[in-house]
């Protein structure tokens, strides 16, 4: 008897495991409503002639936002835990950071060789 209801028990975590969560269509429509809007919000700085840093920063901004709604809901990292996030969206927030680090000192860099060297680089 005991073995009957282990075995249950068993198949029951086994479908369980397999059925994954389900997530209501509402949420998928409404992600993909915001991603149109946020695209037009980027074609619409064209558009408009916005120009300069202002241009750049815009468009950085509205592609940054989707591309966190696409991790945050079509890769399903709003509902991981959360060490699997940190896994796998720390590594690139620090290649980003290095990254500052290096325009920061290519930066100082420059200015350097400006101010030793002469005007010309």
């Amino acid at each position: 008897m005991s073995e009957t209801t282990a075995h249950a028990q068993a198949q029951t975590a086994h479908v369980e495991a397999h059925t994954g969560q389900q997530h209501p269509i509402r949420l998928y429509l409404v992600v993909w409503g915001l991603l149109f809007v946020l695209s037009a919000f980027s074609y619409m700085v064209d558009y408009l002639g916005i120009q300069g840093y202002i241009r750049w920063t815009l468009i950085l901004v509205f592609m940054m936002l989707k591309a966190g709604l696409i991790v945050a809901v079509f890769m399903h990292m709003a509902w991981e835990r959360l060490a699997l996030v940190y896994a796998i969206l720390l590594p690139p927030l620090l290649v980003l950071v290095f990254v500052a680090l290096m325009v920061s000192e290519a930066d100082y860099t420059i200015l350097t060789r400006l101010a030793f060297f002469g005007a010309t680089p």
